[in-house]
């Protein structure tokens, strides 16, 4: 494991002790300041980079020393534990699991799970994230905090991602993160760095004069000072053991190795001179990552060497870890050693490690043992490898299987062994590992399910990277296959190619909805009652075959049970989103909130936040729809969080809706646009026909109807069977009836009407009527105008309901009929209003004003006052709604001192002073802020 202490050995102490006295001054008062603003309350995030010997270890010492009145949680990463999940992460947590019960529960279950405390299913690695964020801010309300840090570029993949995401989220916590690298990795990247150089030419002479026991010439040290750059360590090593003689002669740096090179050089030449049995010690002590003395002494009693502690000679020190003075000790011990000797170290390590209480760390040494293929190893590995699956460490996972691949002599069960490491690195988002691991299983036996899992993962490496046009035909090839092998899993991958499909829309390459619904509908079918899913894709494939009076009905009853009680978990986390578009498909408005909220609820409660990425999306459109803007406020503030936290390339589909209706051109178009041009890059065509036919409803909403035209004529063509055409047919009545062109109006009524005839949803009526209206004339439409009213009255869904106001009322003035008019336009813009609905609410205010009424804006008592950000608004709607600190950061990946250190700004700026007084200056701040 990872040091808890970062200890290097007395030698290395007293050297970082020389380096810190000797200069630095500059780097030391950035430390200095980092101190003061944590002990002041304010998180302060640091990487302190630089090469090897440079010095980035005696600063992180430095600010260790200084760090009085903070508590300190250390970690060092370790090279050789860099495929071990979460190994530093357990060291420097530690101290801090005697907190975990604070935790909220699905943050608890992670952490619990990949340390290996309790069982259970591989949690998401942010809610792992989350909880260590939560367990440092907890510790940071009673005593600043200090973490730190070293070797970072040796940290195991999921300790790097999770203290990468801790370290972006420590907005308003009294804890400061020092981390020393010599490269930055991409988990790291983007945060605040401190760069180190050599030290100053005055300074690395009097460090080098320490490091030599005689007079050196002025140009002999001069040139030693320049060949080595000024770098401590080098300095203080390479002239160990030299005479005066010799370093005449430098160092010789140039046009050879570079400066850690010949660093690890003078390491070997110490080695070199020590007595064989201590060498092979020394080879024994660098091959073990722990750092474990009874471990090491056990595997020098294999090996017959346990006198040579006596002759360490200062390359290693022992107490209550093994700790060498320097990395560069292990890595140019264990580098310069012969693979025989190296294998020889593993196997005695192996053999003193305990299978019982760490089966993992010795399959991994008996796997640095073996000499070639070895089917015993490589079963050990598989099992760590499914131990470390479960814990939720993909990416040690995937190393295991790497392993084992490469231990395996059979064919068939190398490319099994493959193809379940590329499912890991797929998991861990290691996606040119996935790929390499692939082709290893191509170039092997494969039978026909092999070769539909490498499609199946070829495609899910595709999607995950990217929601566009390769997946879906990847995932047809995969399910086709599976047909005369596995009925149910070639159904559940139609289903998943669907989804594929659905994304890429119009983008789709060779093989889009259409493809993947005709294979479907011939598939075979399961002997067993069909499930849920099943159901699923039937009305979906035959929606796309032009037979909705058949599809509506399945399509419904799918819907229903994806938001009902009898539903597995994993069905609603993988395609319960789905579900939701086929309720939208056959106009079920409270089967979409249903399934919507079923969805969100179930993922936030499992961790799941790529499915959460998706579902969020797909609720914030459905309580917008519903006129709710303050929750999908709240909801698009959490797509954010949940986006910018886990990397997903999910497009703002809730967004889009929410400015749609709300109508502020200034922040819609901009969106609007950068949807359409990342949806056109990233193949995402159901993104860009949502952009579409959003910017029509904002034209419509501001009597643009002649552009509004161009834009829902193009949405609604755009996959004419999706529900998005639906919406678009809608705003290309309006437009088309309001720029006068009746027959255009007439067409895109009748498109409409195929889309409603088979349902008796009061959504799709309640569109219907309110379409007919505006193509009749006289009666009819007046008739129609009262239908359409009376249909979406009985609907959540405020602002449709409010539009067919507004449009009755506007058809009322054109018939001078100005008293009954005022009636519709007055009720349609107190509901435009209340709502927040600004574009049309404004073209209601200026009907209104057409029949003679004086009408002004409405005021705001909160308007002198400063607007909420949209992350304080939603935290503010979240603690109105009664959520704790800690539930609302778990809701938006900050952590609780955060979330109270922005309610303070909120109370500011609403001159309140309690959580309770938010439930009354919500609704005005809310309305200043649409």
């Amino acid at each position: 494991m990872a040091s808890t202490d970062g200890a290097r050995g007395p030698a290395a102490e007293r050297g970082q002790r020389e380096a810190r006295l000797l200069g630095r001054r500059s780097e030391r008062a950035v430390l200095d300041r980092l101190l003061s603003d944590v002990r002041a309350g304010v998180s302060r995030v640091l990487v302190v980079r630089g090469e090897a010997g440079v010095g980035k270890s005696a600063l992180l010492g430095y600010a260790t020393e200084s760090a009085a009145g903070l508590r300190i949680l250390r970690a060092v990463g370790v090279q050789s534990e860099m495929e071990l999940a979460f190994a530093a992460l357990h060291q420097l947590c530690v101290p801090l699991l005697d907190r975990m019960d604070q935790l909220p529960e699905p943050q608890r279950r992670a952490l619990a799970t990949v340390f290996g405390l309790a069982p259970g299913p591989a949690p998401d690695r942010f809610m792992v994230g989350l909880a260590v964020l939560s367990l440092i801010s907890d510790l940071a309300e009673n005593e600043p905090a200090l973490v730190v840090v070293d070797d970072a570029q040796w940290l195991d993949t999921a300790t790097a991602q999770t203290l990468g995401f801790v370290a972006r989220r420590l907005d308003a916590d009294a804890v400061g993160v020092l981390f020393g690298a010599r490269e930055v990795g991409i988990e790291l990247h983007g945060l605040p760095e401190l760069e180190l150089d050599g030290l100053p030419d005055d300074e690395a002479r009097a460090l080098l004069g320490s490091a030599v026991g005689f007079l050196l010439d002025e140009p002999i040290r001069d040139r030693l000072v320049a060949e080595t750059g000024g770098n401590p360590l080098a300095l203080l090593e390479l002239p160990r053991g030299l005479t005066a003689t010799q370093l005449a002669g430098g160092f010789g740096l140039h046009g050879g190795q570079g400066l850690p090179g010949r660093i690890e050089q003078s390491f070997i030449r110490q080695a070199d001179a020590l007595p064989a049995p201590t060498r092979q010690l020394l080879l024994v002590a660098a091959a073990e990552p722990v750092g474990d003395p009874v471990l090491v002494r056990r595997a020098a009693d294999q090996l017959g060497i346990e006198t040579a502690f006596a002759e360490i000679d200062g390359l290693l020190s022992l107490g209550e870890r093994v700790t060498f003075r320097h990395p560069l000790v292990r890595s140019a011990l264990y580098g310069s050693a012969s693979a025989a000797e190296r294998r020889a170290a593993h196997l005695a390590l192996a053999e003193a490690t305990d299978s019982s209480s760490d089966p993992d760390r010795r399959a991994w040494h008996l796997a640095a043992a073996a000499i070639g293929p070895d089917e015993d190893v490589a079963i050990e590995l598989e099992r760590s490898a499914d131990r470390a699956q479960a814990r939720g460490g993909f990416a040690a996972a995937a190393a295991f299987w790497q392993r084992a691949v490469a231990l395996t002599r059979n064919p068939a069960r190398r490319t099994d062994r493959a193809l379940a490491g590329a499912q890991a690195s797929l998991q861990a988002g290691a996606f040119r590992t996935a790929l390499a691991l692939l082709a290893t299983a191509e170039a092997g036996t494969l039978d026909a399910l092999g070769r539909a899992r490498v499609d199946q993962l070829r495609a899910e490496a595709a999607f995950a990277q990217q929601r566009g046009r390769d997946a879906p035909g990847l995932l047809l090839r995969a399910a086709q296959t599976f047909e005369s092998l596995d009925v149910r899993l070639a159904r559940d991958t139609y289903l998943d190619a669907w989804s594929a499909a659905l994304f890429a829309g119009r983008l789709a390459g060779a093989v889009g909805l259409r493809e993947v619904s005709r294979a479907a509908a011939t598939a075979p079918r399961p002997d067993t009652a069909p499930r849920a899913s099943d159901v699923l894709l039937d009305g979906l494939s035959l929606v796309i075959a032009g037979e909705r009076d058949r599809a509506v009905p399945l399509l419904t009853r799918a819907a229903t049970a994806f938001g009902g009680p009898d539903i597995t978990v994993e069905e609603v986390l993988r395609w319960g989103w789905l579900a939701t578009a086929a309720a939208a498909t056959a106009w079920d408005f409270e089967s979409c909130v249903a399934t919507a909220t079923r969805q969100v609820e179930i993922a936030r409660g499992a961790g799941a936040l790529a499915v959460l990425a998706v579902g969020v999306n797909v609720l914030g459109q459905v309580v917008a729809l519903a006129g709710d803007f303050a929750e999908a406020s709240s909801l698009r503030a959490e797509a954010d969080a949940v986006r910018e936290a886990t990397g997903t390339h999910v497009l703002p589909y809730g967004a889009l809706v929410l400015s749609a209706l709300r109508g502020r051109a200034d922040h819609a178009f901009p969106l609007v646009e950068d949807t359409i041009a990342r949806a056109t890059a990233e193949g995402q065509g159901t993104a860009a026909q949502y952009a579409r036919w959003a910017k029509a409803v904002i034209l419509n909403a501001l009597g643009r109807h002649d552009e509004a035209l161009l834009w829902a004529t193009s949405a609604g063509e755009d996959t004419p069977e999706l529900f998005v055409s639906s919406w678009a047919l809608s705003e290309l009545v309006e437009a088309a009836a309001r720029s006068g062109r009746p027959r255009e109006a007439a067409a895109a009524l009748a498109r409409l009407q195929e889309k409603t005839a088979n349902t008796d949803e009061l959504w799709g009526r309640g569109l219907e009527a309110r379409a007919r209206a505006l193509v009749h004339e006289g009666d009819d439409a007046e008739r129609a105008y009262g239908q359409a009213i009376e249909l979406l009255a009985s609907t959540r869904l405020r602002p449709d309901l409010a539009r067919a106001h507004l449009l009755y009322g506007e058809w009322l003035r054109r018939q001078s009929r100005r008293g009954d008019a005022r009636t519709q336009l007055r009720t349609a813009y107190d509901m435009f209003a209340t709502i927040g609905m600004e574009a049309f609410a404004d073209r209601a205010r200026r009907e209104l004003q057409a029949t003679g009424e004086t009408v002004r804006r409405r005021a705001d008592a909160s308007s002198a006052r400063e607007e909420l950000t949209p992350q304080e608004r939603q935290i503010a709607l979240l603690v109105r709604d009664g959520l704790s600190n800690p539930e609302v950061g778990a809701r938006l990946f900050l952590s609780p001192r955060t979330v109270e250190w922005h309610l303070r700004k909120i109370f500011d700026k609403l001159s309140i002073s309690s959580r309770r007084q938010l439930r009354d200056a919500l609704p005005a701040a809310e309305a200043a802020t649409r």
